[in-house]
């Protein structure tokens, strides 16, 4: 069978099943980070504000590699191939951190193993959001759900394994799903659709900066910016503030911190879905705004019932607006999803990860300010998100927009 009859053969819904599981395997030992942060910072005697910087450092290291990789998504026909080298470069990245000395080594090396999950993500969403262009909300919240379920998943399996094994170990085993869909992945990369772009020519450059230096497009950028700040405060500081302020153990921290994302994998569809229906803008600040009211509770609360209730709808909220979010800077370029893509997975890690280091900071002085810190930013891209006009040609053509 030639090339191309190989490509015609592949059907959508296999994408929206195979791509999802590549996102899960490639976030498995990221998310495990999340959970491994409070044994690391005990082993190696680290300050909140220490844990804040090392998060951060992993998600900068990673946000360099988004924009180069959703560029060669757009450019390089065989996309198979280089989804199938993100699988490995994850899975010998992080099973070289585990052994790293240090804070400074041990920060770097997750920078540079951040790098293979990070190109993953354009090249994927780019082919999915190419392949069914009038649910793009809903295609980015599917391919999103694997990447959280993975946050879902890894964090509980870690708090289990701690029990049973240092950090390093934990850290090793957490790359066995990236090794096994790097193993697929050498069947079916093939079959992945070859990217239709030509070559990045001097006219693709100047609509790329036109779109983004115009004041719509830097307006949508710093809502993308905030928004992930206030997620990024919020993850990197839950598990440190339920240990060290509610005295729960590693496994019961997982219990909770897969509970809190598990509500958000099924809602980003839901909210993408109905985003491509009634707007971007409304679903936005509706989501975002009741995700505000419970950060900002979470520091007067004490009964567990309460506490746990508001964890879990604040990370869910948070985590089921996602796809509106990249689905609107999606629209907002119009054409070269991978590189639109690209940019934002750069802006939400790149940017958003100076949340984990501001909320360090207010942590080092009580954790509980973690939360204030994302109410914060979340209130600072609900006044953005209102302030800036979703256009009828940014939304698509199958979609309402009222706004």
């Amino acid at each position: 069978m030639s090339w191309s009859l190989e490509v015609a053969s592949l059907n959508p819904k296999i994408t929206l099943f195979v791509f999802p599981l590549g996102h899960l395997a490639n976030d498995w030992a990221p998310s495990a980070i999340w959970l491994l942060a409070p044994a690391i910072a005990l082993s190696m005697g680290l300050s909140p504000g220490e844990v804040g910087i090392l998060i951060a450092i992993h998600s900068i290291g990673a946000s360099l590699a988004y924009l180069p990789a959703g560029l060669l998504g757009d450019h390089f026909r065989n996309r198979g191939l280089l989804l199938m080298a993100t699988f490995w470069w994850v899975a010998i990245g992080y099973f070289i951190a585990a052994s790293a000395p240090g804070f400074w080594t041990l920060a770097l090396l997750l920078a540079v193993a951040g790098m293979g999950d990070a190109a993953w993500h354009p090249i994927a969403t780019g082919v999915m959001v190419q392949q069914m262009p009038n649910r793009r909300a809903q295609v980015l919240g599917i391919h999103a759900m694997g990447g959280t379920l993975a946050e879902v998943g890894a964090p509980l399996c870690v708090g289990f394994l701690l029990a049973s094994f240092d950090w390093r170990t934990v850290l090793e085993l957490s790359v066995i799903p990236a090794v096994v869909m790097g193993l697929v992945f050498l069947r079916i990369a093939r079959f992945v659709p070859p990217s239709q772009q030509h070559g990045l020519s001097m006219d693709d450059i100047h609509h790329f900066l036109g779109v983004w230096l115009r004041p719509a497009g830097l307006w949508i950028i710093a809502i993308v910016s905030t928004y992930n700040m206030s997620w990024m405060a919020i993850m990197s500081m839950t598990p440190l503030f339920l240990q060290g302020v509610h005295g729960y153990s590693p496994a019961r921290t997982g219990i909770v911190f897969a509970a809190m994302l598990l509500i958000g994998s099924f809602a980003q569809p839901l909210l993408g879905r109905l985003s491509d229906v009634v707007g971007r803008k409304r679903v936005i600040v509706g989501t975002i705004a009741s995700a505000i009211v419970c950060s900002a509770s979470i520091p007067l609360l004490d009964q567990p019932v309460g506490l746990i209730s508001a964890l879990i709808a604040v990370a869910g909220l948070l985590v089921g607006v996602r796809a509106v979010i990249l689905a609107a800077m999606v629209e907002t370029a119009g054409r070269r999803e991978s590189t639109t893509l690209g940019l934002a997975f750069t802006v939400m890690d790149g940017v958003g990860a100076l949340g984990a280091v501001f909320a360090g900071l207010a942590a080092s002085v009580d954790l509980r300010y973690a939360f204030l810190v994302a109410a914060v930013l979340a209130a600072a891209t609900v006044l953005m998100t209102i302030r800036h006009s979703f256009t009828p040609t940014m939304v698509g053509v199958n979609v309402v927009n009222p706004d």
